[in-house]
């Protein structure tokens, strides 16, 4: 954590580091350095607005189609099918807000670091979900805690 520190007091600002195309975050340099945030920083905001604009074009669809269909079940299918729609836009709102709280630890110099533990949380497990907030060890034991509080 202390390189991740360290950067914020760097020349060139991660948020405004422009990087390589095709650049991958690399197990070789420091953890969390410049390079790393900035490339991160960037998937996020993009997964973000790939999310809003799907919302504007659910939101768009909705106002153009009516559900005025004259067979009853051609009706119901159609509000099941947005009913099913509008909960996804539901849970890509909270995703939303996990994504933004990514971005605000990247600021923070707390990204890519284990809320449990510490530790860093693998490369390879923040490229394939980077609003993760533990290591793959940490989430699986809180995840069978959680099984056995439910069970109970």
């Amino acid at each position: 954590m202390a390189t991740a520190l360290a950067d914020f007091y760097s020349e060139e600002p991660f948020d405004r580091l422009i990087l390589p195309d095709g650049y991958q975050p690399s197990e070789t340099e420091d953890f969390m350095c410049a390079r790393h945030r900035a490339y991160f920083l960037r998937k996020l905001k993009a997964w973000k607005e790939a999310i809003i604009e799907e919302s504007r074009q659910t939101m768009a669809q909705l106002q153009v189609d009516s559900l005025r269909e004259p067979d009853l079940a051609d009706r119901a299918s159609s509000e099941t099918d947005w009913s099913i729609e509008l909960r996804t836009r539901d849970r890509q709102r909270k995703l939303i807000a996990k994504i933004d709280s990514a971005i605000r630890r990247l600021y923070d110099g707390e990204f890519g670091y284990c809320d449990v533990t510490g530790e860093p949380i693998s490369l390879g497990r923040l490229e394939a979900r980077p609003i993760a907030t533990m290591t793959l060890e940490a989430q699986e034991k809180h995840e069978r805690t959680e099984k056995v509080s439910r069970d109970d």
